[in-house]
């Protein structure tokens, strides 16, 4: 027995430890970082994504062609983690968050060469994280609601280089028109955007783009004689339908003369024309149902001069009722004046081509409709992305009320903050920290050589202003010139900035702190077909003749 291995895995499982795994983790996820990092700022190129059914992706937001990369090592998902959760928590610095990530890795990777412990650059990466963090709120300037012209520039910045550059301006002004229309001011500002609903329809150009201070409902009225445009909108949200209900149990009613049939009809009649009375009496001359509107009932809607729009999703329907003021609707006996929602118009239009339902005009909506046109279906999928960044990034900056300038100025910054804190350290974590510094200046070489100019002179540029205590400074990739980002409107939430750090720094730890991967393979499944052939009750070929169960002559 002496001297015989003994497996413990199952067979065709693969180990990697050691250097061996950190080195195969590493390049995984710097990978990764080097894909998307072509992308970053204004000068950023796009990627086009073809997935297996066809369908073409056209975007240069980090997440978004992560998320169609299928991307199988699993240290690489780690960093496609990164970029997903900085798009959840802000909506922005995607590719910034992915890229840094790659680059705390490779930084990592000259120290563990120099013998020093991956759990010590993990100690000193959290050091210099906090201290970051520490930097970027000393930094940050604080902007209130009420200044449009600042939040404006925040939108203008999340949008630059995202396929929205002809019409940045509008878009940005439409963003924020947007979120302030529907901030809850609860003793802090809170932003939902799911209270904002983007309609996107092909056709005319991205100028036609507009806000609806209402909503668009994707629904066309039901019957022709109804009012196309009703002004000084009543407008009633019922839950129920209007027919006639089925009873919970089987019953059959027994009718033995044409006249019972007759008047039974009759009876059917005046209990729909009794909804719609009721209906009628509450002052309403607008009807947004979620369920169904019979036929009959239809027709007396529409003589009594009445818009009328069925079907209509549950989630429009909770968006209507924050638009308008109504409220939702479910017993038609309770209906009361007070119930009602208010908008100045309601109308129904064409949007290329297809008739959809505009309530405008509503008293203080807290849910608004924006309205995004474009040539071709990419371009208003490119503008949907570009202003879904814009959103949010004027939410997160409304509900923190704190700013950085952008550029590549905060991270020179925190870079040369944490080279002199790293001389105050004892102890190799010191090295760690410096590196870390180093890893931070991947964003503003990055944003040089995406804009085509000499990264190593900018860099140069920037640190000596910084030094020069010009704390704003950062690269303007248009002019090839070192500039103060707060005079030039270049600015973001701190919120994106502090995220970028904290994922970026977190997954990296993770991935530094690995020394064995073990992976099994997937079980091989039997050929296609089934069963390998000549495997029936084990007998080669199946069954020799005779052996079918019974003998000839016994069916």
């Amino acid at each position: 027995m002496a001297g015989q291995p003994i497996f413990i895995l199952k067979e065709g499982s693969k180990r990697t430890r050691g250097r061996d795994a950190q080195n195969n983790n590493i390049m995984a996820a710097k990978a990764v970082a080097e894909a998307v990092r072509t992308t970053l700022g204004p000068k950023g190129m796009d990627k086009m994504l073809v997935d297996s059914m066809g369908d073409v992706v056209i975007t240069n937001d980090g997440a978004t062609i992560l998320k169609e990369m299928d991307i199988e090592h699993p240290a690489a998902k780690m960093v496609v983690e990164v970029a997903k959760t900085q798009d959840e928590e802000v909506g922005d610095g995607t590719t910034s968050a992915a890229v840094v990530a790659g680059q705390l890795l490779s930084k990592a990777e000259d120290l563990i060469e120099q013998e020093i412990h991956p759990t010590i650059i993990a100690s000193g990466y959290r050091l210099a994280a906090e201290k970051a963090v520490e930097v970027l709120n000393s930094l940050a300037m604080t902007v209130e609601l009420s200044n449009r012209d600042l939040l404006v520039s925040i939108a203008e910045t999340a949008m630059t280089g995202k396929g929205a550059e002809s019409s940045k301006k509008l878009l940005s002004e439409i963003a924020v028109d947007a979120v302030t229309s529907v901030v809850d001011k609860n003793g802090k500002n809170s932003v939902d955007k799911d209270n904002i609903n983007v309609v996107k329809k092909v056709g005319g150009k991205v100028e036609d783009s507009e806000l609806i201070r209402g909503m668009i409902i994707d629904k066309e009225r039901i019957h022709p004689n109804m009012p196309e445009k009703v002004k000084d909108a009543k407008i009633i949200l019922l839950n129920s339908a209007i027919e006639l209900k089925d009873t919970e149990v089987d019953a059959e009613i027994s009718i033995t003369s044409p006249d019972q049939l007759q008047s039974f009809l009759d009876q059917e009649e005046q209990m729909l024309k009794k909804i719609v009375q009721k209906v009628i009496s509450s002052g309403a001359n607008v009807v947004f149902c979620q369920k169904g509107i019979e036929e009959l009932a239809q027709h007396y809607l529409a003589k009594a001069g009445i818009f009328a729009v069925r079907r209509v999703k549950k989630s429009d329907m909770e968006k209507l009722a924050r638009a308008t003021g109504g409220k939702l609707i479910t017993n038609m006996d309770e209906i009361t004046p007070e119930d009602l929602g208010y908008a100045a118009l309601v109308e129904e239009k064409k949007v290329g081509g297809d008739s959809m339902t505009f309530v405008t005009g509503c008293d203080n909506p807290k849910a608004v409709t924006i309205l995004l046109r474009g040539g071709t279906e990419h371009v208003v999928d490119s503008i949907d992305s570009a202003l879904e960044d814009a959103l949010r990034v004027v939410g997160v900056a409304i509900e923190d009320e704190k700013l950085v300038a952008g550029g590549g100025s905060p991270e020179v910054e925190v870079a040369l903050r944490l080279q002199e804190y790293a001389a105050t350290l004892e102890g190799r974590e010191q090295l760690a920290v410096k590196a870390y510094s180093e890893a931070l200046e991947i964003i503003p070489r990055t944003l040089a050589e995406n804009a085509g100019l000499d990264p190593i002179d900018m860099l140069m540029d920037l640190r000596s202003q910084h030094e020069k205590g010009v704390k704003a400074a950062g690269l303007n990739v248009y002019e090839g010139k070192v500039v103060d980002m707060w005079k030039n409107f270049v600015v973001e939430p701190l919120r994106v900035k502090t995220q970028v750090i904290n994922a970026a720094t977190e997954s990296a730890v993770m991935i530094l702190r690995i020394d064995d991967v073990i992976a099994s393979t997937r079980a091989a499944g039997p050929e296609e077909g089934g069963m390998p052939p000549g495997a029936m009750g084990g007998m080669p070929g199946g069954m020799p003749p005779g052996m079918g169960g019974m003998p000839p002559g016994m069916m």
